[in-house]
């Protein structure tokens, strides 16, 4: 299903020799559209590809937070195998995420090779304290552990902010914007930390959005800092579209350097609605006073 483009070698490749790549790494970074049924029914294969010869790596997900482990943990304690007695443990319904029929092919692989599941992300209390109170809403020992004291470079900092004015319409009010920033470095932050100390001994796969799969300001580039020279590969699932004809036309506007991901599997899109239409049915945001 659709073309898999190694960035770096800029060329196509099969399944066999993406797998071969992804085998030989530590952490495996799986990014997605989350609504998208066949990026869910990849990362299940691929999943199962990794393990098929007995590894047994950890699989990680943005989706699950650090405070929903013991949950996800007795779960499996009480239904070993049992994919559906997570999403009752941690109340996946009424979690906001897509449904769970898209999930839960991964979670089946996942807890059908017995590997161990782990909540990834930040709580979502902690995220909002984060974006209202900013660093103070964290202890000292987190912020250092995250990275977060240290300045991000403007040139980085102005890119992250263009991208949250634009994934929220540009209704996102502008003193909102440095938060949100911060936010997102926190989750990406958080869940390289998480794969780093929860890998087996066969490392880590993690299912998260394509956003934070990124390797040039991502979770990847967390790792990096975390876990300097260990082997990181990051595969994005991108839609393909009509106005795009090179896998060069999918490069975010703030990536000069190109796709910032190792290898690209293009998928046909899903159809949604545009997320955008319920912003136009409101008034634009006041601008703050001086802008």
């Amino acid at each position: 299903m659709g073309t898999i483009w190694d960035v770096r070698q800029g060329r196509q490749v099969d399944e066999q020799t993406l797998l071969a790549e992804l085998s030989q790494a530590r952490f495996v970074l799986l990014g997605e559209r989350h609504d998208n049924p066949d990026h869910h029914r990849l990362q299940a294969r691929l999943v199962e590809a990794l393990t098929g010869s007995g590894r047994k790596p950890a699989l990680a997900f943005e989706m699950l937070d650090v405070e929903q482990q013991s949950a996800v943990d007795a779960a499996l304690s009480r239904e070993p195998g049992n994919p559906d007695a997570i999403a009752q443990a941690v109340a996946w319904e009424q979690s906001g995420w897509p449904d769970w029929s898209l999930y839960r092919p991964i979670f089946a692989v996942g807890t059908g090779r017995g590997l161990r599941i782990v909540g990834a992300n930040l709580p979502r209390a902690q995220v909002k304290e984060l974006v209202m109170r900013g660093l103070d809403a964290l202890p000292p020992e987190t912020r250092t552990r995250l990275g977060l004291e240290t300045p991000l470079p403007e040139d980085v900092a102005r890119a992250m902010r263009a991208e949250m004015h634009e994934s929220h319409c540009g209704h996102l009010p502008e003193p909102m914007l440095e938060p949100m920033v911060l936010a997102q470095r926190a989750r990406d932050a958080q869940m390289a930390d998480i794969l780093r100390t929860t890998a087996s001994d066969d490392g880590a796969v993690l299912i998260t959005g394509a956003g934070h799969a990124r390797t040039d300001r991502g979770v990847p580039a967390q790792l990096a800092r975390l876990a300097p020279g260990l082997p990181v590969r990051s595969l994005a699932f991108l839609e393909v579209s009509s106005e795009a004809r090179e896998p060069r036309d999918y490069a975010p506007p703030d990536s000069p350097g190109g796709l910032p991901y190792d290898y690209v599997w293009f998928t046909p899109a899903s159809e949604r609605e545009d997320p955008c239409a319920v912003f136009r049915k409101a008034p634009a945001p006041e601008k703050s006073p001086g802008k």
